[in-house]
């Protein structure tokens, strides 16, 4: 990695991710992030956003505590050669210490380039952040299959760059921040490699990330079969059926109902945990859930470190009961 000159870079800039003129949430993720970071930094928190149709994207981010919005409207959508070439310009202009970035798959493509063209590090993924005494940024994720929770630093090149997924940080909230100063700018930056001669969304089904109420079935589920006991609670609460990665592994559930870094974050109002012991990467892709009920027979379990409501019982025993009690009250 290249040594800079620390004291000339400062403030914080999270590019915004945009699609068809919406901000996607992570953005206002990282926004609220950056601000809490920068309050123990004394510094700014700039944004910045490129693509095509930006114009209301100033309004959906004129409650947000940042000193200066960029703008950089292209003809297309995204396209990584492009993107880069535009994010890297705005960089070179602020000279931020640190970049945040949406671990989305544009996010993924994105960040890595910009890292290399200032040979600066990045660390992906993180599920925390924090500063040093000496202005470093702490970049906290897992490591070793979860085992462990690794602090990364990036002390000699700056800026210091950090992805983070949607959902793992609390979102900016209004507040009486001053008014933010918008700078557009018209790019006609090219890519002659790449052109993008036309685009076309798939529809999503239901998914996981959306559900308000969980069921997530853990490696103490017996067999396959029992999975419909659960799946049966699930619809009864109005919710969907999660699980963790030793289910996914043994191909009993598929990889976009799984919980956790390398599956899906998610923050549902109620999520109700049966038979998972809770390691790190689970946990890390659900800290934002309000009200976490989880079972387990293991009083040890970590998931009881963080679960609202732990029972310490046998899922067997405990979900039939709770079928039971929903099936009379549905009659009533």
């Amino acid at each position: 990695m290249k040594k800079a000159n620390i004291e000339e870079w400062s403030g914080i800039l999270v590019y915004v991710e945009c699609r068809k003129g919406k901000v996607h949430p992570v953005g206002r993720e990282l926004i609220g992030e950056a601000w809490r970071l920068a309050e123990k930094l004394k510094t700014s928190v700039y944004a910045a956003a490129a693509g095509a149709r930006l114009d209301d994207v100033s309004g959906q981010l004129a409650d947000c505590p940042l000193e200066q919005l960029y703008l950089f409207e292209t003809e297309d959508e995204y396209t990584p050669v492009v993107y880069e070439k535009i994010i890297t310009g705005c960089i070179e202009m602020l000279k931020p210490a640190i970049v945040l970035i949406g671990g989305t798959h544009e996010g993924r493509a994105l960040a890595p380039r910009l890292a290399v063209a200032f040979e600066s590090g990045l660390t992906a993924d993180c599920t925390s952040l924090e500063m040093d005494e000496e202005g470093n940024l702490i970049q906290i994720r897992p490591a070793f299959g979860g085992n462990v929770m690794a602090s990364i630093l990036t002390a000699q090149s700056r800026p210091q760059f950090a992805t983070v997924r949607a959902g793992i940080m609390e979102p900016v909230t209004a507040g009486h921040f001053q008014k933010m100063a918008v700078v557009r700018r018209r790019m006609n930056v090219t890519d002659g490699r790449v052109r993008i001669l036309g685009m076309k969304e798939t529809e999503r089904g239901d998914s996981i990330t959306d559900q308000k109420i969980l069921v997530v079935a853990g490696r103490g589920v017996r067999k396959k079969g029992d999975l419909e006991m659960l799946r049966e609670l699930a619809k009864l609460l109005g919710g969907g059926l999660a699980s963790s990665r030793a289910l996914v592994e043994k191909g009993w559930m598929s990889q976009g109902e799984q919980i956790g870094l390398s599956g899906n974050t998610v923050s549902p109002q109620y999520m109700i945990t049966c038979g998972v012991s809770g390691t790190v990467q689970f946990m890390a892709g659900i800290k934002q859930t309000k009200n976490i009920i989880a079972i387990n027979t293991d009083s040890r379990s970590r998931i009881f470190e963080i679960a609202h409501y732990p029972v310490c019982g046998d899922l067997y025993e405990i979900v039939p009961k709770m079928i039971e009690r929903l099936k009379c009250k549905s009659f009533e």
